[in-house]
């Protein structure tokens, strides 16, 4: 192990789509709850009353961030959590009225395998396709709707690729067909506008250590008059939503997040997008044959996803940390598979350049400085790589058809 391997020249973090650090700020509210504040929130003593008055204060902060009434709150555990709870309930709930949901082919898996779980219990599935931005049309949701149709769910930002669903549009269309919408906005939430009655939506996905709060807790927004169904049972939580004693710290942690976020939108989404738009346009300046995935600007402000051809996107990734600079291969849940990302591929991307893709996703920490510092690095690697490589330009000058070129 090197010299230069132990002391990197400098750390940057660039992979907040996978999580985040706590805020200093959220720690501090949350720690009374761990020691002082330690009472079950369903107890009627003292102890439960102060822990309840934690959990509902968070809950009316989470509820501020999607412009939402607090009831409309349910915590879960996660947003993996909340993404089944708001499939499987829907679905369960309503067949009586239909068997037919229409979801994406570039949806985290989170909801493609609850999907594929329903399937296996006699409901039909529509995954609609994507353009070559990642991005799905309003009018092929129109066609997919079938008189069974139940529930509609589509992402709202592509937690791979950055870009951002007509979720307003596609929200309308259900309104007026009088069918269910979900979006899992866990990617989105904190960083651009998510207020539940502009995007039209039913239900709706958010994670906390997406947005600097703690791990292990999330919420789903459900629109006042709609029911679910718990899939965790044995207890009247959350309104008999979701059973289970309440993670009391984290959810207190959680609703000071999405506070935060919600106070400071505006400012930091302005931030990221000029540190975003600076380094995709000197990646794709300073290292010839890449790849922008995803809409060149209707796109999270954080995120930055590239396939760099000839290469193995892993490789690269081992580099840079090599030299300091974290960063992933698309979703962390999916991290250790070595097939190539099922976003990318829905797109249209060949598989070879799939394969040498890596995402970069800004935050809070990060600053200009970081940014140089990755165009100064990153270069060089990818040279290195692709003079061992088997693969080049010369060999395979045809591996990046089909209209996915340089966006600068």
């Amino acid at each position: 192990m090197t010299s230069e391997y132990m002391s990197p020249a400098r750390k940057v973090y660039l992979d907040h789509s996978s999580t985040t650090p706590v805020r200093a700020e959220v720690l501090s509210v949350m720690m009374p709850f761990f020691a002082q504040a330690f009472g079950n929130a369903s107890s009627i003593h003292r102890w439960g009353r102060e822990a309840r008055v934690g959990v509902e204060t968070a809950r009316e902060k989470v509820a501020y961030l999607l412009g939402a009434e607090p009831s409309e709150i349910v915590f879960t555990s996660g947003g993996t959590e909340a993404d089944n709870l708001a499939l499987r309930s829907t679905a369960h709930l309503l067949r009586s009225k239909g068997n037919h949901i229409i979801t994406t082919a570039v949806e985290h898996h989170a909801v493609l395998h609850t999907c594929q779980v329903l399937e296996k219990e006699g409901y039909e599935v529509t995954y609609l396709p994507v353009d070559k931005y990642g991005m799905v049309s309003v009018e092929s949701v129109r066609e997919a709707i079938r008189p069974e149709t139940i529930l509609i769910s589509v992402m709202h930002g592509q937690n791979e690729v950055g870009t951002i669903q007509p979720i307003e549009e596609i929200g309308l269309l259900a309104k007026e067909k009088g069918i269910l919408l979900h979006t899992d906005a866990v990617q989105s939430a904190g960083k651009i506008p998510t207020k539940v009655r502009d995007m039209n939506v039913d239900l709706m996905t958010i994670s906390s250590h997406k947005m600097y709060g703690p791990k292990g807790i999330g919420a789903l927004y459900v629109r006042k008059g709609i029911r679910i169904a718990p899939q965790i049972t044995g207890g009247a939580h959350e309104r008999g939503r979701r059973a289970g004693t309440e993670n009391v710290a984290g959810i207190v942690g959680f609703g000071e997040a999405c506070y935060l976020a919600e106070r400071e939108l505006e400012a930091e989404g302005k931030r990221l997008t000029t540190l975003r738009d600076k380094l995709i346009n000197g990646i794709l300046e300073k290292i010839p044959d890449t790849v922008l995935n995803g809409h060149p600007t209707k796109r999270l402000p954080h995120n930055v996803n590239v396939s760099i051809k000839y290469v193995e996107g892993e490789s690269v990734l081992l580099n840079l940390d090599r030299m300091g600079v974290g960063a992933s291969s698309g979703s962390a849940c999916t991290s250790g598979s070595l097939e190539p990302s099922h976003v990318l591929l829905a797109m249209g991307v060949p598989h070879e350049v799939a394969h040498g893709s890596i995402r970069m996703t800004l935050g809070r920490m990060n600053t200009e400085e970081d940014i140089d510092y990755v165009l100064e690095v990153l270069p060089p690697i990818v040279s290195r790589l692709r003079e061992m490589s088997a693969f080049s330009a010369s060999t395979d000058s045809e591996v990046c058809g089909g209209g996915h070129k340089n966006v600068q």
